[in-house]
């Protein structure tokens, strides 16, 4: 058992103020393998008076400074790769070539763009070559980053990084159930050389510490990856103050398969939406087939299903593991169930666990057709490997019904008319759209419409979301 009870605080681990134990359980055999503390508001006080006193001497920090201190960091990140992958395939589930290749490396990519965005962001400018006013772009202050257990690393590089590039200081709560990344990310902030203080980080509850950090009176700004409903909440919490509020929130993204799209167009959809075991915000958990492909459709998808293997996390292998807790997986279950019990037809997977994996949160890919857009598991975020199939008759009803939902992250096409895709691309209501499988590029904006939240991370884009814009009027 893993004793990480210690928080960082002010360049030094350091005894939480109350004891208040939190086992952390492997996915894989729900087993616990280490113990951790949730903080309370005493923890979460002495972390933002220590972020306030730095602020003042790292906003002030030049940018070559800062550059050199995130390249040496990104060079520790790198030298700890296989620690990293390994401790995210234990702590949620990744099987570890999965780890590596999406989860590790999705922090190593957001690290490098971030350090080649502050190379050239202009933090003064002149408004307009006929004006006297001038504009400086300042850090807005103690920010209080709050990231989810699906995509840890990389949730935590898109918050810590440009927050620190831009001379903020923080107080980041990684998922309490996935905590240990954010611990080993912070061991490398210290053995980088970020100063005292800069950079602090407390385990807990969003009941506990998420609410302590959005309500308190000296954070300046929350930035949150998590459920809608944590969100509204952290929303609430932070409306005493009027700090700003970043949010990433949940998603049901729609994936339109047209009849001229490309031969591997709805097994590629099915292998998106398997992985990470369907634990992705963006993730195109409902694809709409039109008509004329519908069987066809159905048949290769529930295929694609029953080809993808279920396995322990620790193995390397092209499968992927489960799910994140006992109650992701009853949550799964239970939304499985409701599409059966509403009259979806179930051709792949089923509420059953995988043979052989008893033991272990394991959701077989499941696979629904004949789905209408009112049922429960087309209008609520799953968050597992569950995939619902919908028909169309043509472009406008399947626009329809993809922006019919309270979401708005990621939607997705298919087809091999680029014009075609360009003009249904613009339709969506959705702050990203995927043409044909293609993915997005480190440093391009993301987030959502609607209840997937505001703001924007990656890029400069990322950068400004931890800068207050000040107006200059008479500088020349």
């Amino acid at each position: 058992m893993l004793d990480k009870r210690k928080f960082y605080i002010n360049g030094n681990w350091i005894e939480p103020e109350r004891k208040n134990d939190f086992d952390v359980i492997n996915p894989s055999n729900e087993e616990k393998f280490a113990v951790i503390s949730l903080g309370c508001k005493d923890d979460v006080d002495k972390a933002v008076k220590c972020s306030l006193d730095s602020f003042i001497s790292w906003s002030k920090i030049d940018r070559k400074d800062k550059i050199i201190l995130l390249e040496k960091f990104l060079q520790i990140y790198k030298s700890r790769w296989k620690e990293i992958t390994e401790v995210m395939s234990l702590e949620m589930g990744a099987p570890l070539d999965w780890s590596s290749s999406a989860q590790t490396s999705s922090g190593a990519d957001h690290i490098n763009d971030f350090i080649k965005r502050l190379n050239s962001f202009q933090f003064e400018r002149k408004f307009s070559n006929t004006s006297n006013n001038y504009i400086l772009y300042e850090p807005i202050g103690v920010c209080g980053l709050i990231t989810p257990w699906n995509w840890p690393i990389n949730q935590i590089t898109l918050k810590v990084i440009p927050a620190l590039a831009v001379g903020c200081t923080m107080i980041l709560k990684p998922s309490e159930i996935a905590p240990l990344s954010g611990m080993l990310f912070a061991e490398m902030i210290h053995d980088a050389g970020f100063p005292p203080g800069v950079f602090n980080l407390i385990n807990g509850d969003g009941v506990g510490v998420g609410t302590d950090l959005s309500s308190h009176s000296d954070i300046d700004m929350i930035s949150f990856t998590g459920s809608t409903r944590a969100g509204k909440l952290i929303s609430k919490n932070a409306a005493d103050t009027i700090k700003r509020v970043c949010l990433e929130l949940g998603g049901k993204g729609g994936n339109i398969v047209f009849s001229d799209s490309h031969s591997d167009a709805v097994r590629e959809g099915v292998r998106n939406i398997m992985s990470n075991s369907g634990q992705s915000c963006d993730a195109p958990t409902r694809m709409l087939v039109e008509k004329s492909i519908y069987k066809r459709a159905i048949e290769e998808a529930a295929d694609e299903a029953n080809k993808i293997k279920v396995d322990i996390a620790s193995k390397n292998g092209n499968h992927i593991g489960p799910v994140i807790s006992k109650t992701q997986y009853d949550k799964i279950i239970d939304l499985i169930n409701s599409g059966i019990n509403e009259g979806a037809t179930l051709v792949a997977g089923g509420p059953e666990k995988p043979n052989g994996l008893e033991k272990g949160y394991f959701v077989k890919p499941t696979i629904f057709t004949d789905v209408t857009n009112d049922m429960r598991i087309a209008k609520e975020e799953i968050f597992g490997p569950v995939l619902s199939i919908i028909p169309f008759e043509d472009e406008d009803e399947a626009i329809s019904i993809v922006n019919d939902t309270s979401y708005g992250l990621g939607n997705y096409v298919q087809t091999q008319d680029k014009e075609k895709a360009k003009r249904v691309a613009r339709k969506f209501r959705s702050g990203g759209v995927y043409i044909n499988g293609n993915s997005a590029d480190p440093g391009t904006p993301f987030g959502g419409y609607r209840q997937s939240g505001n703001g924007r991370e990656g890029g400069d884009w990322g950068l400004e979301e931890y800068l207050e814009i000040k107006t200059i009027c008479g500088w020349e």
